[in-house]
């Protein structure tokens, strides 16, 4: 990178870090710490939630989902306006009539301890994995690209965040979420725009979109049923939503948000603004990987992004072989653009025939080029059996790193740091929140001093900060980022929102049921997950009905046994 991109990098993060920090000095109480002193006003409230949903993950991930797999990804997200609506009605004036830090302190009240220390659990698990995550996203891309070594680039995310999240809590997380958000707003409007501006100087936008359409990447909705088809318009809307009704209404790092503001009201408009947005900043991103693909079809793309890999099977015993590859890449590159030529005069003539002709012959191709990167994938595990072979996160940096100017590098990268930083932020700092008030509070020091309360909460947020940085250290071969972060919480969150729907709902269903029901279905979901029985979004919607259901049967059971007790 230039020293203009270093500068543009460098003075972006530490304006957002800076500022945070000064913004948010003089949290004195654990309520100010990790609710805000209940202050933030709608707008905030909504940006800091996309901000946290919004991590590297989607904005490095999600534009090679859609190069490699169109856009079908988006109807993840149907089921999410639904959500919001459920939530604003049933979830937020619960947990702001309780005056809650957690949403798993209600829990104890409605059932008893265990279940609140299960459902807490649970939560650390997932979610302190998924900080990995985050952190990972943005360090194995970046330590290839710029050379750095994946350990000092974990350190560095992991302990920048760590820093200004102790330093500022919850206020400072969401303060700079404002700023963060800002950045990767206009940073991804850049990116689309120069990703159309580089495409050949005959092909409009519209051409553009249609070009992409011929070749199968604008797959925006499916409405056939299955139920092994990871995304389709059933699977977001009834999985997606079970799924973001336990994400945002049962996820601590949600959760924490809109306990955040200043009222019931500002805290709906939060989510409402979220339910709004989301669906077409997604779309837009997806876009972005559609466009991509476009664009890579006039200038022939590497034949593997992950340049590291690339680099170590070019300079292996296997380096012969991988030239040839690559050799008959480059064939069927030029043999593609007679086709592509074709297509988009057959677009420009608004010749419907001629243009599924063309697409058909310039799909063949894509095929062809498809098994031979396949081949050099396989090459590079016969070279390395640790090589990361699946090179879906480097397309979108791989472009950027390429083709735009010096400055905008610099900025699209702060965009990257930007959103893992928000993420995991949120992440740690629900992370503290649930072991503070969940575990330490309510089972070691139940008549500590707030003092002392913040105390621990700062030491929690640096402990699940190191815990998160060996977990990015550690991680690999995870594919699709933006899925693999997904299916994990598929495995957890239907069975922690069945406990909740059985708190809410079902009032006669007390005591010991729902905990042993709760264990009983999160064995059925590691089953269902274990024997692939189904796409991973509906097992947000196995593992509620599930606790459900068992809890009513426990409970007919329990009443049948013990008829003199309620």
């Amino acid at each position: 990178m230039s020293i203009l991109d270093w500068s543009v990098l460098i003075g972006t993060l530490a304006f957002i870090v800076i500022y945070g920090m000064w913004k948010s000095r003089g949290d004195k109480d654990i309520e100010g710490f990790l609710l805000a002193d209940k202050t933030m006003p709608w707008y905030v409230v909504g940006i800091s939630i996309m901000a946290t949903q919004a991590s590297a993950i989607t904005f490095l991930s999600a534009p090679g989902q859609a190069y490699t797999d169109g856009m079908r990804f988006v109807q993840f997200y149907f089921g999410l306006p639904i959500a919001m609506v459920i939530l604003c009605v049933t979830f937020v004036p619960i947990f702001h009539k309780l005056n809650v830090f957690t949403a798993y302190e209600f829990l104890e009240k409605r059932f008893d301890l265990k279940t609140r220390a299960l459902t807490a659990f649970l939560f650390l698990v997932q979610r302190g994995l998924a900080c990995g995550l985050t952190i990972y996203a943005p360090s194995i891309i970046l330590s290839s690209i710029l050379g750095w070594n994946i350990y000092y680039t974990n350190l560095f995310m992991g302990g920048l965040v760590v820093i200004y999240t102790v330093a500022g809590g919850t206020k400072a997380v969401s303060i700079t979420q404002m700023q963060q958000m800002a950045v990767i707003f206009i940073g991804m409007f850049i990116a689309a725009f120069m990703v159309v501006r580089l495409m050949p100087a005959e092909l409009s936008f519209t051409q553009s979109l249609k070009v992409a359409g011929k070749m199968g990447k604008l797959n925006v909705t499916d409405f056939s049923f299955d139920l092994k088809n990871q995304y389709n318009v059933w699977s977001g809307l009834i999985g997606g939503l079970f799924l973001m009704l336990s994400y945002f209404g049962t996820d601590q790092s949600q959760v924490g948000r809109y306990l955040g503001g200043r009222s019931i009201g500002q805290s709906r408009l939060g989510l409402l603004f979220n339910g709004i947005l989301k669906i077409p900043m997604q779309f837009s991103i997806l876009l972005i990987g559609a466009l991509l693909f476009v664009f890579y079809q006039f200038h022939q793309p590497p034949i593997h992004f992950n340049q590291v890999e690339v680099d170590k099977i070019s300079q292996s015993s296997l380096s012969p072989q991988f030239r040839e590859l690559e050799a008959k890449s480059e064939v069927i590159y030029q043999e593609k653009q007679v086709y592509l030529n074709g297509l988009v005069q057959a677009i420009k003539e608004g010749d419907e025939v001629k243009s599924e002709h063309w697409s058909a012959l310039a799909k063949n191709k894509q095929e062809e080029t498809n098994r031979i990167r396949t081949e050099v994938k396989s090459l590079m595990k016969q070279n390395d059996s640790a090589a990361e072979t699946n090179d879906t996160n480097y397309i979108f940096l791989s472009f950027v790193m390429r083709f735009l100017p010096a400055g905008l590098i610099g900025l699209l990268i702060a965009v990257i740091f930007s959103a893992s930083m928000s993420s995991t932020s949120s992440e740690l700092n629900a992370l503290a929140s649930t072991t503070v008030v969940d575990i330490y509070k309510r089972m070691f020091r139940p008549e500590g001093s707030d003092q002392h309360y913040l105390k621990v909460s700062k030491f929690a947020t640096v402990l699940w900060g190191i815990y998160a940085i060996l977990v990015a250290m550690f991680a690999n071969q995870m594919g699709s980022l933006i899925e693999a972060v997904n299916k994990l919480g598929s495995l957890f969150y239907g069975t922690i929102l069945g406990i909740f729907v059985v708190a809410f709902y079902f009032k006669r269903i007390r005591g010991s049921v729902v905990f042993y029901a709760a264990l009983l279905a999160e064995a059925i979901v590691a089953y269902c997950f274990y024997i692939d029985l189904t796409a991973f979004l509906w097992l947000n919607l196995i593992g509620c009905v599930s606790v459900v259901f068992i809890s009513f049967l426990l409970s007919i059971l329990v009443t049948k046994r013990l008829p003199d007790q309620q």
